[in-house]
């Protein structure tokens, strides 16, 4: 059992694991733009349908993608996988989580949260077309891990209430750990580590003028 990453296995398994699951790449979409349109729209129920959207993403990527596939090539993926499991858990407790509106529609959020939602769901496979890695040899929207990193990044900005700290730590944790796919030629995940990156930095900006705000006020 190899215990080193390298782009073809990496590549191997995205073939056998992309063809194996078909349709689901379909469902992944389909999934993706109703959480993307709820998102944006603020339709009612939005925080319940798109964490359980997440959850449901995180959890197939968790145990399908890295316990069942990589893992057998890479012993270290089984404990990724557990921690996707964990993120999955939690977005299942946040929709129901108390915390305050967002008040400020800031653009600039607005802004990268599309373009990152776009990233992820557009941009990887063009990427990847780019270097001659098309499907089913790359990595899929919301069913492989960093594509969905990246979308959950966005749909955090795009959302209108202030996040709970505790979601955070496990996707910036695997947008840093976008250094690996990168040093063995992934170079989809530079997007990764800009989401992880300017995401974070937005999201914690717009939270803590939230947290101001309802100390200024009384709340």
């Amino acid at each position: 059992m190899g215990q080193s990453l390298t782009l073809e296995m990496l590549l191997d398994v995205f073939g056998q694991y992309n063809q194996a699951i078909w349709p689901m790449q379909v469902v992944g979409y389909l999934l993706g733009l109703a959480a993307l349109y709820v998102t944006v729209r603020k339709k009612g129920f939005r925080e319940l349908w798109s964490g359980l959207t997440l959850s449901f993403l995180w959890l197939w990527t968790g145990i399908v993608f890295y316990m069942l596939y990589l893992g057998p090539a890479y012993l270290p993926a089984c404990v990724f996988g557990a921690f996707f499991v964990v993120q999955a858990l939690l977005f299942l407790i946040h929709p129901f989580a108390r915390r305050p509106h967002h008040h400020d529609d800031s653009v600039i959020n607005s802004i990268v949260g599309v373009l990152l939602v776009a990233y992820a769901m557009v941009g990887y496979p063009l990427v990847g077309l780019l270097l001659d890695r098309i499907y089913p040899w790359a990595p899929t929207f919301g069913l492989t891990p960093c594509p969905l990193v990246v979308y959950t990044f966005g749909l955090f900005l795009l959302s209108d209430r202030k996040l709970p700290w505790w979601m955070l730590p496990i996707p910036v944790l695997w947008a840093i750990g976008g250094i690996v796919p990168l040093s063995v030629g992934v170079l989809e995940d530079i997007g990764l580590i800009v989401a992880g990156v300017v995401g974070t930095s937005l999201i914690i900006y717009r939270d803590r003028d939230v947290s101001e705000e309802g100390i200024v006020s009384g709340a």
